[in-house]
């Protein structure tokens, strides 16, 4: 049986855990399968729990973070070659940019048969200064010609990866989606909108408006919180808006809607009925969506966004800006209407149309279950990624 380690920056509540996960539970048993994990940072929410409910064991990697420190980096990764030389993998398969570098450095080291690296999203615009990205790009175009496959989660991001940056040649370069097993957005809707509504002070005729993700600069929840603000200021109709993420820009948001003159809560320490609402994570996401009635995305750049994925399976309305693989993932003016990046007054106009227009926000909501139901379940996932692995191990080994 081949033996498959897969190495992932952190179990962070988000999609790149949700998918190590369902790729160690169900590439098993044709593979043998072992799951490294480095740190979390304390600002966001453990997602240890889903892979504990899921039935399996992960080795930590205390010294792997995500932000960059040579000590911290070394250590990491001369604990993978240990890692590498006990468990002696035929693949070694990693996942997001920290895990990819020290995960591909140790396994080349060690002489791994097959190395393969999934993007989760990439860093080369809208996260670092221009110097630092030219320094990871080169990185990973070191890493990805002595790499057996790249895997990219979105056809917008294969073009990237290919063509834009030149991280690799494309023939090297595969397109798996996502998988992710979606059924729970649409079972017992009914009381799982109640309980959201009931908790967070809700009327029946109130729409709310979420957010779902990290709290950081790359999403961009100002563009929101200032849409929001003037969408207030033109719709009769009663408006809620809720932020639901945390992370390292949750204090500069809730100074920004101060500044605004917004009436917001942090609710986890001040439970009350406000127009704009922080919830810290939800870890039942699915509760979240079913009481939700449109959600939003104002990210600068995205890979998959899982939100928008479960936004769908939920069969609610979206408005997004239209980054990275965001065009992958919704149907455009059917499930989901786009905007251009950071665009105050298209941003803003979509979200009115969607709270002002109800027949359109009941035709954009009712068909995102037929669009992801299949094109996002991890059986057809885990049915790709099985297919990857024994082609490179056939091409390595002969047989």
């Amino acid at each position: 049986m081949p033996r498959v380690l897969c190495i992932i920056n952190r179990l962070n509540l988000g999609g790149p855990a949700f998918h190590v996960a369902i790729l160690t539970k169900y590439l098993s048993p044709e593979y043998e399968m072992l799951l490294v994990a480095g740190t979390k940072q304390d600002s966001e929410e453990s997602s240890d729990y889903i892979v504990r409910d899921m039935g399996l064991n992960f080795v930590s990697l205390p010294a792997m973070h995500r932000s960059i420190h040579p000590l911290r980096d070394y250590q990491s990764y001369k604990e993978l070659r240990k890692i590498i030389r006990d468990f002696k993998p035929d693949i070694v398969h990693t996942h997001a940019a920290k895990a990819g570098a020290l995960g591909r450095l140790a396994a080349l080291k060690e002489r791994v048969p097959v190395i393969i690296h999934t993007f989760h999203g990439h860093v080369f615009h809208s996260y670092f200064s221009p110097l630092k990205t030219r320094i990871f790009l080169a990185i990973e175009r070191y890493l990805g010609k002595r790499s057996s496959a790249i895997i990219a989660i979105s056809d917008r991001q294969r073009k990237d990866l290919a063509f834009r940056y030149a991280v690799a040649p494309p023939a090297k370069i595969k397109m798996i989606p996502l998988g992710f097993d979606l059924s729970r957005f649409q079972e017992d809707v009914a009381s799982k909108r109640r309980s959201f509504r009931e908790k967070y002070l809700l009327e029946d005729d109130e729409i709310a408006v979420g957010i779902i993700g990290r709290l950081v600069p790359i999403k961009n929840h100002t563009l929101f919180l200032n849409c929001a603000k003037t969408v207030l200021g033109k719709t009769t109709k009663k408006v809620r808006f809720f932020i639901i993420g945390d992370g390292e820009s949750k204090e500069h948001l809730l100074r920004e809607a101060e500044s605004l003159g917004l009436d917001y809560t942090y609710f986890p320490e001040r439970p009350k009925k406000a127009v704009f609402t922080f919830c810290s994570w939800i870890k039942d996401v699915d509760i979240a969506v079913s009481g939700l009635d449109i959600i939003a995305m104002t990210s600068y750049n995205e890979g998959t966004p899982v939100s928008l994925i479960e936004a769908q399976a939920g069969d609610k309305p979206i408005v997004t800006t239209n980054v990275g693989g965001i065009e992958n993932v919704v149907a455009r003016n059917e499930t989901a209407l786009l905007v251009d990046s950071n665009n105050y007054d298209q941003f803003t106009a979509a979200l009115l149309r969607l709270i002002e227009e109800d027949e359109l926000r009941e035709s954009l909501g009712k068909k995102g279950w037929e669009f992801v139901k299949e094109k996002f379940h991890f059986t057809r996932m885990i049915k790709e990624m099985s297919v990857l692995y024994r082609t490179l191990l056939q091409k390595k080994y002969g047989r």
